[in-house]
């Protein structure tokens, strides 16, 4: 199953739990799938708990190390600054995500994390994959709540 199957099946069961239909995973470089998450705001009652923290944090402790090199992060939205900085700090090699967020992005909008002087790695970032359906997985959540 392609990676962003995966995470559009794992955002939708986010939405069906009340929480944003974000999901992310973290894959090595010879395609294991260390993590994967999905939003736990609401759940956790932690509003750090996103999807991309989440499944960077459950990889890192797979992997016993604060660092993945050698990874990727696939999430469905652009990353917010918080996530782009973890992603920065763990030392992600690439993040591909869907969905643009031009209001709370941190990647290519908003914070643009990694085009800092001061950001010490910065990641290959492919963005708009399945962008579509992404972005309607989360119109769609966010019309059925007004």
């Amino acid at each position: 199953m392609n990676m962003f199957e995966t995470l559009l099946s794992l955002a939708r069961a986010a939405a069906d739990a009340g929480e944003v239909p974000i999901a992310a995973a973290v894959v090595a470089a010879d395609g294991t799938v260390l993590a994967t998450a999905h939003n736990a705001v609401e759940a956790l009652g932690d509003a750090t708990a996103h999807a991309e923290l989440l499944a960077i944090r459950a990889a890192c402790e797979a992997r016993q190390s604060k660092y993945l090199e050698d990874c990727t992060l696939y999430v469905t939205l652009e990353p917010c600054a918080m996530c782009a900085q973890a992603a920065s700090l763990t030392k992600i090699k690439k993040i591909i995500y869907g969905a643009y967020d031009p209001k709370g992005g941190g990647v290519e909008h908003g914070a643009r994390v990694f085009s800092h002087p001061t950001c010490h790695h910065a990641p290959e970032v492919i963005g708009g994959v399945r962008q579509a359906e992404c972005g309607a997985l989360l119109r769609d959540f966010f019309q059925a709540r007004r």
